[in-house]
Parts: structure tokens; C-alpha cells; sequence
């Protein structure tokens, strides 16, 4: 069993072509790689991402990085290059949400480690300061949710009062959904609930003759729930060979899937709309 100086010794730096300075200790790039690991596929990345960015991280400080990538837990090993010490870390995967920000952050602070312009000192500051900041503003992202879901109804051929009403529907389930998730609310309920408000909102646009069609109104207002993201990852795992984290994740798009229809349909039936 390690001492506690044997945990704390000195990673050999190796030659390479691009010398790179090396923490104190393997155990601290093991704890930091974990972590970052975690963030990163909670914030929605794919596996190969993933898989590349710590890889480049780790071999820039002069050590080796095997994961086992689990659709709620990543198991991370890192060795030195003789492999005279290793560390295994079980981290549970982040519920941060989905970040395009905090996502391209930090693939961007691996490339600053991967050339050498940062320390794992630094590294760690920016990673802190990365995770620490602020998510994006809530109205701002509310606002444009639903201009980007008016827009769609414009795209299927929506006239402006079926925009309109997309628009305040849009609006309202979003608001919704927010409200919720802040309340850690599940997130099935609250796709089911949201795209019932949507449904009954986007109606009114035949209830009330708004326009020549009301049928592209109703249909667009829930497209903002639409689990686009999960669906395409899922994808990109299993080209990658991440059949687990694949299969995992095309179920959680599915599901939530059949709760924005199931949403859909409770909201049609209550404003006496046929389906089909």
C-alpha cells in the first residue's frame, strides 16, 4: 500500500519534443482529470470528444489516461510513464446541462495545456474559474428560444399570426421550463407539462381563426422541446464505439420524446383538436 510520500513524490518529467511542465504529483492529475471529465460530458459532450481532450491533457503531462465512460460514472485511471504509480478514480457524471459555452471552454482549455502555453497550476485556475461562472441569462435565452421557434414555424410555412401565437407559446412552456428545472423538478413532468401549455397556447390560433394556418402553429409550437442534442450524440457515440453511452442516451431522448407527445396530445384533446 502507498505511503502518503509515495502518493506526494515527484512525476519523472520525460523527454519529449515539447517539454511540458508536470504537476507535483500524479494523485493531482488524476483528482483534476476526473473532474474535468465529469463537467465536460455533463455539459453535454460526446465520447470521443472526451476521449481526445483529457488524452492530450495527459500526455502533455507526461502520463496515461484510460476511461471508462458510463452513462452516470466515469472511471479514470492514470498512469506514469513507467508505470511505477497509478491512481483510479470513480466520478460521478455532472448534472450541469447542456452548454455550448462551458462545452467549447473547456475543449479549449486542453488545447492550451496540449501546446504548452499553460502549467497544471493554471490549469486548474482556469478549470475553477470555467465551472464557476455564470450560466447564460435566462431571459435572453428565453427570448430567443422563441424567435428560433417562430422562425421554424416561418420555415414550414407558417403565415405571421401562426408566428405570433408560436411565439407567445414558445414563451410561456420555455418560462415554464426554466421555472421547473430551477426547482430540480423531473424533467420528464416537466416536458410533459410544458408541451401541454404549448399545445393549448398554439391552438388558439385555429380556436380563434388567427391566420390560414393554424395546423403549422400548433404542430411548430413544441418544437423547442424537440431532444435534438441527446439524439445526435447518441449517434456520434456509437460510430465512436460507445455503444453503452450510445444506447443510454438515445433511451433518455426517447423517453423524453414520448413525454413531449404524450403533452401534445393531452393539449390537443383538451381544446377538442383532432390529431390525424
Amino acid at each position: 500500500m502507498n505511503t502518503m510520500a509515495e502518493r506526494l513524490q515527484t512525476v519523472e518529467i520525460a523527454a519529449t519534443d515539447q517539454p511540458c511542465e508536470a504537476p507535483s504529483a500524479l494523485k493531482e492529475i488524476s483528482l483534476f482529470l476526473s473532474d474535468y471529465a465529469s463537467w465536460l460530458l455533463g455539459c453535454g459532450s460526446t465520447c470521443i470528444r472526451l476521449e481526445h481532450n483529457v488524452g492530450r491533457m495527459a500526455r502533455a503531462w507526461n502520463c496515461q489516461a484510460v476511461m471508462t465512460i458510463l452513462p452516470r460514472h466515469i472511471h479514470m485511471t492514470v498512469n506514469s510513464l513507467d508505470h511505477s504509480q497509478s491512481f483510479t478514480y470513480i466520478t460521478a457524471t455532472g448534472c450541469n446541462g447542456i452548454s455550448f459555452d462551458i462545452n467549447s471552454r473547456l475543449s479549449s482549455l486542453s488545447w492550451e495545456v496540449a501546446d504548452g502555453r499553460i502549467d497544471f497550476n493554471e490549469a486548474r485556475k482556469r478549470f475553477s474559474a470555467i465551472t464557476a461562472s455564470k450560466a447564460e441569462n435566462a431571459n435572453t435565452v428565453l427570448l430567443l428560444a422563441s424567435l428560433a421557434n417562430a422562425s421554424f414555424c416561418r420555415l414550414f410555412g407558417g403565415d405571421w399570426p401562426a408566428m405570433s401565437v408560436v411565439f407567445l407559446a414558445t414563451l410561456c412552456g420555455m418560462y415554464v421550463k426554466q421555472l421547473m428545472l430551477r426547482r430540480r423538478a423531473d424533467l420528464r413532468v416537466t416536458f410533459i407539462l410544458c408541451a401541454f401549455i404549448s399545445a393549448v397556447l398554439g391552438a388558439g390560433a385555429g380556436l380563434f381563426g388567427l391566420g390560414h394556418t393554424p395546423e403549422i402553429a400548433v404542430a411548430t409550437s413544441v418544437l423547442y422541446l424537440v431532444p435534438g442534442i441527446p439524439f445526435l450524440n447518441s449517434f456520434s457515440d456509437m460510430l465512436a464505439g460507445h455503444y453503452i453511452c450510445s444506447f443510454s442516451r438515445f433511451i433518455h431522448a426517447v423517453i423524453l420524446t414520448c413525454c413531449l407527445s404524450a403533452g401534445l396530445c393531452a393539449g390537443l384533446l383538451t381544446m377538442n383538436l383532432g390529431m390525424f
